[in-house]
């Protein structure tokens, strides 16, 4: 068992618009080193936040770019020095590699190291060399970030937690999401179907807000103990003003009411969390808005975070729930992504 010298992935060659053509793309991955593993990928994720690098909406992608950052797969080449061996089941996020020796990567928040942050795609290599997602065959990385992958849990089923599920859990944690807070989660989609069953799971008192009630019984049955229908906003804002402890948002949309809406459900001390990121600005808020209330985002999770996250998943079945593509039918599935139809989330398999 070993993996080939080039690994072959779907790839854009050029910005993409509102159509994803993805093409193969035969490529040399980077020289291996004893602290890699090589994975042969078993399920790969999709997450919005391949739409945006495709169609370069944060800022300009690189070209060719395979993507794909929620990769589960079995080791098939270990180094010395991987912390892995032939045969394992690991995992691969967002992030693939951190220095490792700053204060922030000492103290296990490596997914906000300041000094060598390493994405899992389009992450710096130096001489302009970029890594590949796991749209693909194979995918190498660092073995300490390789996380090793539970037995309790579904490849193809869990493979987006690597990327959804950490996003909405880390900050959970981190903000004290638990028995006797009250959580409310705005948007129910790819993220926020996650969040309420892992705010549900850390035992928190959990509500879905959404624009629309057609998703109302996809929410209960996820985690939700009410849901708030936010079209009328002065009359939610009559009956739950000061009532959350912490919101989570994983949705964003031009002009979000920050200010006039959102802040106002939290009660005292209370925080705002802002998972989705826009390529927009946020709006302009009003200073007093956010007087004894907290606005903040969260970026990915640790290695660290991602197992403690795989063990609440396992513990209090935490399931995504994913439609499956052949990974040949990977522009396709982008395409559906981009075009709201996922519920809720698409997942390459190969053929």
């Amino acid at each position: 068992m070993t993996s080939p010298e080039q690994f072959t992935g779907y790839a854009a060659f050029e910005q993409q618009h509102d159509v994803f053509n993805l093409k193969a793309h035969t490529y040399i991955p980077r020289p291996f080193t004893e602290k890699d593993v090589d994975v042969r990928i078993l399920a790969s994720g999709i997450c919005g936040s391949d739409v945006h690098i495709l169609r370069s909406g944060w800022s300009q992608s690189k070209y060719p770019a395979i993507v794909g950052h929620e990769i589960v797969g079995e080791v098939v080449r270990a180094g010395s020095d991987s912390g892995h061996q032939l045969g394992d089941m690991v995992a691969f996020g967002a992030q693939c590699d951190s220095c490792g020796s700053c204060e922030t990567c000492k103290n296990q928040l490596e997914n906000y190291c300041r000094k060598k942050w390493t994405a899992t795609y389009q992450g710096s290599l130096g001489k302009g060399a970029y890594t590949q997602g796991g749209y693909a065959d194979y995918y190498r990385g660092p073995g300490r970030f390789a996380i090793k992958f539970p037995k309790g849990l579904d490849p193809v089923t869990h493979c987006s937690l690597l990327c959804g599920g950490v996003t909405v859990y880390a900050p959970l944690k981190a903000y004290g999401a638990g028995p006797g807070k009250r959580v409310g989660v705005v948007g129910i989609g790819g993220l926020g179907h996650l969040g309420l069953q892992f705010s549900k799971a850390l035992g928190a008192e959990t509500y879905a807000l959404t624009h629309s009630a057609s998703k109302e019984k996809d929410a209960l049955a996820l985690g939700a103990k009410k849901v708030i229908v936010t079209k009328d906003q002065k009359a939610v804002l009559a009956e739950y003003a000061g009532f959350f402890d912490i919101i989570i948002c994983t949705s964003f949309q031009p002009n979000m009411p920050l200010s006039s809406f959102y802040l106002p459900l939290l009660k005292p001390r209370g925080n705002f969390i802002l998972n989705g990121l826009p390529e927009e600005d946020l709006p302009p808020m009003k200073p007093q808005s956010i007087l004894g209330k907290s606005l903040t985002g969260s970026l990915i999770g640790s290695p660290a975070e991602i197992e403690e996250m795989f063990e609440v998943a396992v513990k209090h079945g935490v399931k995504p729930w994913v439609t499956t593509y052949p990974m040949d039918k990977a522009g396709e599935a982008v395409t559906a992504m981009h075009e709201g139809k996922a519920r809720y989330r698409f997942v390459l398999v190969p053929k």
